[in-house]
């Protein structure tokens, strides 16, 4: 299991400046963020096309923190192995995507990646009470998959709650990521509900001083 620390960051290609992937994951690299969230999308599981494994692969070769891959595809078991060749350190596969959820987190931990289940903003968190042991990330949509630029649904921190008093009451080290209109607004409150990890994307790669923000997203803890 992955060990608990400080608020970890994690930046979210898909904001970024794709012209410039380069010097956007080396600004990363620079920077006080903890991982490099990429989205996989394919058009079917979600209304949009992202990138996939040839991408993820060069970014690899530069990328200095894990790569933390977010599988919104169907099918995902298929690409697992291709993943893990191409880089990932963590992958995440969505609990509405899995005929065989056990058995999916089960192949990712065994290829030696770190195993995560996302689940959508209508997915109760009561869901995953049987498959939490076998999570090492459970990532909270805050927003409906597909697109960055989203508003943070409020629904979100009382599953947070829900979730963090569902790992806690196990003794787990499972992490809380949250994905979807993380701010410098609301960070403080989303962490203090239970949120472990925080992906954001427009937040930083709009900002004028991104590595500014990721510090001060970094700095973010429960009171």
């Amino acid at each position: 299991m992955l060990k608990k620390k400080d608020t970890l960051i994690a930046p979210s290609l898909l904001a970024s400046n794709f012209l410039e992937t380069g010097s956007e994951v080396q600004m990363i690299n620079d920077s006080a963020a903890d991982w490099l969230h990429l989205d996989v999308m394919d058009g079917r599981f979600v209304p949009n096309i992202s990138f996939g494994i040839p991408v993820i692969r060069d970014i690899h070769r530069v990328a200095q923190k894990p790569l933390d891959v977010h599988l919104m595809i169907v099918e995902p078991d298929q690409y697992a192995e291709a993943f893990k060749q191409a880089g990932a350190d963590h992958l995440t596969v969505h609990y509405e995507a899995c005929t065989h959820l056990h058995r999916s987190l089960q192949l990712i931990r065994s290829l030696g990646m770190k195993a995560g289940v996302a689940i959508n903003p209508h997915t109760p968190v009561l869901l995953l009470q049987d498959i939490i042991e076998d999570a090492d990330i459970v990532l909270v949509m805050s927003v409906n998959p597909g697109f960055g630029g989203q508003s943070f649904i409020p629904r979100t921190y009382e599953k947070l709650r829900q979730l963090r008093r569902m790992i806690d009451d196990r003794g787990l080290d499972t992490l809380i990521e949250v994905d979807g209109g993380v701010t410098m607004e609301n960070a403080g409150e989303i962490v203090a509900a239970g949120a472990d990890v925080l992906v954001a994307g427009n937040t930083v790669f709009s900002a004028p001083d991104p590595r500014e923000v990721i510090g001060k997203l970094k700095g973010e803890k429960a009171n």
